[in-house]
């Protein structure tokens, strides 16, 4: 009954809200632009940083960036972080990405994935 109720919330904040589907795609990165962002690559290591810019062929640019990684073997923390600043993600390496922003935003992105 309460997820009844809130999908009928989050359906009718969606629809009351205009959708960035109308929009070319570069106008809709500019909206991400700046925003916190978490990438995972294919060896199981994620970065979490700023979204500074992502070329043609989809390559990522993080600035302020922290790597994450999976240390089971070598010390009591299973994950370990260290800064890295501004890296480059390439598309072919990319597994997973995740934007910070609310729910319009992130339902305009799959639209936009699916166009491409």
């Amino acid at each position: 009954m309460e997820q009844e109720a809130e999908n009928s919330t989050t359906q009718a904040v969606v629809t009351d809200e205009p959708t960035l589907s109308g929009i070319d795609p570069v106008t809709r990165v500019r909206k991400l632009l700046f925003r916190r962002m978490l990438v995972g690559i294919k060896d199981g290591r994620f970065f979490l940083g700023m979204f500074h810019c992502i070329d043609k062929q989809g390559n990522l640019i993080l600035q302020d960036a922290v790597e994450y990684r999976n240390t089971r073997h070598s010390s009591p923390s299973p994950m370990e972080q260290r800064c890295l600043g501004l890296i480059l993600i390439p598309s072919s390496s990319r597994t997973t990405c995740h934007v910070d922003c609310s729910i319009e935003e992130q339902l305009s992105l799959l639209n936009f994935r699916e166009q491409n």
